[in-house]
């Protein structure tokens, strides 16, 4: 009887544990149907078969157990987590969606997940905050909301996430402190909290996490010291903390971090000497200390222990002395911008890549040694006729001899000199002979000793390679051609594909071009940017000039503001990200720690578009290095429709001068055309009655997304605040840049409603953080 109730029993369990589970496969049926996010109307949709879709993965019963959704392979509409009903799927472990685009805010259902083990939801403009539901996915051990939108503070609950080892909160929004129980996920090995707006010191409870091979609190406002209970970290790789305000000296305690290959401290406040124990530090490949206040002189040893990978950023610094004379074999250097003294070493020439420019080093300069690396040293000197013309090197003074050389000098010079005279006969009647033979020879053979080029540095492009890739520049390979110059687009032997900026046989030994192309180089040979065009290599020689730059597969900005079919596919969201990444390239110009570099021909045709649509500054050939103890005084410079008034009647040149031009840009993007009728009457009361949306392209949609209008009229804001006839009036570009990256207040105007006068407005522009310098 006992057998017979046990198996009734197990048959009743089993009936509720097989009705249980279909009743869980149809509420995930049905909350996939009521998402909203797949398309049921398709005639292919099948519900039953979503097992085998390739965005939902299912485990042995059906039940699904991963989601995983991104822009490379998902065909979904746009999405939204608050139709999505989480708490369904309660055998999920893994949910992946990012880079979809807006999702709204992560809901607090997010909490009933407790099988989840893994979850991405990077880059989906998410916004609010982080719900404190989050603590209950205690199984979670990765966990990626990057690139996002999110406010507020880091939740302290994240510590009961014990299981993480991987956290990701970098590009978001979050102010306030980091919370010191984060020092208890022991079993964490990569933290990123980098580009957000987190305040206070850096907790030395971060020392705890003995487990983190990464570390990254970049781009914050952290202030005090480094902590000293960073060196418990013994697996830590790399280490970033740049680019906040931390203060003190290089901790000593880095020394201990003994696995470490990367170590970034550039652009803070840290003071004191370099550390010369950091040569203990033996797997250091990468190391960034510019744009701090170090002092005192470089360690004897610190460039002997190197390997070819490694790579020494000190640049912008107040380092003093002399440069160490032994040098191992790495790959890049850069001291530029210190108060180095004495003489460049001979054993610098095992360094691959370097800049020393702008020191107050002096002698002779090593053949070895790129002159573009070394400008700003006034004292340096060269017998290189075309490198004293070029860089406006002195040349090197013979080197004086003692009376006791010259005395015997001179009894040697005695003898030799009737040697000399009676073969001085034969040569005259050499030389004449030669004179007679070469009369009608053709004297204009090109060698490629006159060459004067750069190939990336090292050596990696050929000079045959660009004539072979370009068939000697035939015009099939020409995209564009200009009243001096050609670009055309070569692929390499190497599969890299470059954009060549030719000059004209004739313009190329016209003096004024010459030096707009040998500016061109000057400038981009010292600068670095995401946004700025990267220039390879450059040919430039008498009868051939040519610039080699990375190709830009979208071209200009002026050719795809005005192609209908690209401008439409140039959406809002594109102009907007391509008017930040001109600011930035600006800013990055302007306020830099050297004297400040005016490009003066900010057009749409200078801004260049790669395949992902990001921006890039191109053709500095106008561009200038200001020094603030002139008058900056110069002819006028630029593309019509885009020069700051004021170069019309005081011929000055100033960083305002780009901001003027860059607003004429970041309205044209918006307009879609040239907005020269907008700007002539602009004062007009008629026109500062039209709506913003009325001048909008009328090739896009108006948006509808809030975040979109948001950064419309944020764009707009900062065009016309650039516009200003007063250039002083006008903000800096470092202010710019500050407000495209500062967290601003919720704009409730309706885009329907913005007029042209309220964008001139100083409440817009406060509430932009655009006021009046």
């Amino acid at each position: 009887m006992w057998i017979a109730f046990l198996i009734i029993c197990s048959l009743i369990v089993g009936t509720q544990s097989a009705a249980t589970m279909t009743s869980q496969l149809q509420m995930e049926a049905n909350a996939i149907i009521k998402s909203g996010w797949w398309n049921t109307s398709d005639a292919r949709f099948n519900i039953s078969d979503r097992c085998n879709w390739h965005d939902i993965f299912c485990n042995g019963v059906g039940s699904i157990n991963a989601i995983k959704i991104d822009s490379w392979g998902s065909q979904l509409a746009t999405l939204n987590l608050s139709t999505f009903n989480l708490s369904t799927f309660q055998n999920l472990e893994s949910l992946v969606i990012r880079e979809i685009g807006p999702l709204g805010t992560i809901p607090k259902e997010i909490g009933h997940l407790s099988k989840l083990t893994y979850l991405d939801l990077s880059n989906n403009f998410l916004d609010g905050q982080v719900p404190p539901s989050i603590h209950n996915l205690r199984q979670l051990n990765y966990l990626d909301i990057s690139l996002n939108f999110i406010k507020g503070s880091i939740p302290p609950e994240l510590w009961l996430l014990k299981n993480l080892t991987f956290l990701d909160l970098s590009n978001n929004r979050f102010k306030g402190e980091i919370p010191s129980l984060l020092g208890n996920l022991k079993q964490l090995e990569d933290l990123d909290i980098s580009s957000n707006y987190i305040q206070g010191s850096i907790p030395l409870e971060l020392g705890f996490l003995k487990n983190l091979t990464r570390l990254d609190l970049s781009n914050n406002r952290f202030k005090g010291e480094i902590p000293s209970s960073l060196r418990n970290l013994k697996q830590l790789q790399k280490l970033d903390i740049s680019h906040n305000n931390i203060q003190g000296s290089v901790p000593l305690e880095l020394k201990f971090l003994k696995n470490i290959t990367t170590l970034i401290l550039s652009h803070n406040r840290l003071n004191g000497n370099l550390p010369i124990s950091l040569t203990n530090l033996t797997k250091l490949v990468y190391i960034d200390i510019s744009y701090n206040f170090l002092t005192g002189t470089l360690p004897s040893n610190f460039f002997s222990l190197t390997n070819f990978e490694t790579s020494i950023d000190l640049s912008c610094n107040f380092i003093s002395g002399e440069i160490p004379s032994m040098f191992g074999n790495f790959r890049q250097l850069i001291l530029s911008n210190n108060n180095l003294t004495g003489k460049i070493p001979e054993s610098i020439c095992t360094v691959t890549f370097m800049n020393i420019s702008y020191n107050y080093l002096s002698g002779s300069i090593p053949n070895c040694v790129d002159p573009f690396s070394i400008i700003g040293n006034k004292d340096l000197c060269t017998n290189y006729p075309h490198k004293n013309t070029l860089f406006q090197f002195q040349p090197c003074s013979p080197p004086k001899k003692s009376y006791k050389v010259k005395h015997h000098g001179f009894i040697v010079l005695s003898i030799l000199s009737i040697i000399i005279l009676a073969l001085s006969f034969l040569i005259c009647f050499k030389l004449r002979h030669s004179s007679v033979k070469n009369k009608h020879e053709n004297t204009t053979t090109t060698k490629n000793v006159d060459m004067f080029c750069v190939w990336n540095y090292d050596g990696k492009i050929a000079f045959d390679d660009i004539i072979k890739a370009t068939e000697d520049f035939d015009m099939r390979y020409c995209i564009g051609t200009g009243a001096y110059r050609s670009v055309y687009k070569a692929q390499l032997p190497s599969g890299k594909v470059v954009a060549l900026k030719k000059l004209h046989g004739y313009e190329a030994e016209v003096p004024s071009f010459d030096e707009s192309f040998k500016n061109e180089v000057r400038i981009l040979s010292e600068i670095k940017h995401k946004h700025i065009v990267k220039l390879y290599g450059f040919c430039l020689h008498k009868r051939i000039m040519f610039l080699i730059y990375q190709y830009m597969e979208k071209g200009s900005l002026f050719s795809v503001l005005y192609d209908d079919v690209e401008a439409v596919e140039f959406n809002w969201r594109k102009r907007v990200n391509t008017v930040k990444g001109v600011a930035f390239a600006l800013s990055y110009l302007h306020p830099d720690c050297t004297a400040p570099i005016v490009h003066r021909d900010v057009s749409t045709s200078n801004i260049l578009l790669n395949s992902e649509w990001q921006a890039s500054v191109a053709d500095f050939g106008t561009a200038r290095l200001l020094q603030y103890d002139s008058s900056n005084r110069t002819i006028v410079a630029g593309t019509i429709g885009y020069i700051a008034p004021e170069l019309a009647y005081t011929m000055a040149v100033s960083e305002k001068c780009d901001v003027y031009s860059f607003g004429v840009v970041a309205l044209e993007t918006l307009v879609g055309r040239h907005p020269e009728d907008i700007l002539s009457s602009l004062q007009s009361t008629s026109t500062q009655s039209i709506k913003l949306c009325q001048v909008l392209d009328q090739r896009l949609p108006l948006p509808s997304k809030e975040i979109a209008i948001h950064d419309i009229i944020h764009v707009a804001v900062v065009a016309f605040a650039c516009l200003n006839l007063n250039p002083r009036s006008r903000p800096t570009m470092k202010r710019v840049s500050q407000s495209f990256a500062t967290e601003l207040t919720p704009l409730r105007t309706p885009l329907s409603e913005i007029s042209m006068q309220q964008l001139l407005s100083q409440e817009l522009k406060a509430l932009f953080y655009i006021e009046d310098p």
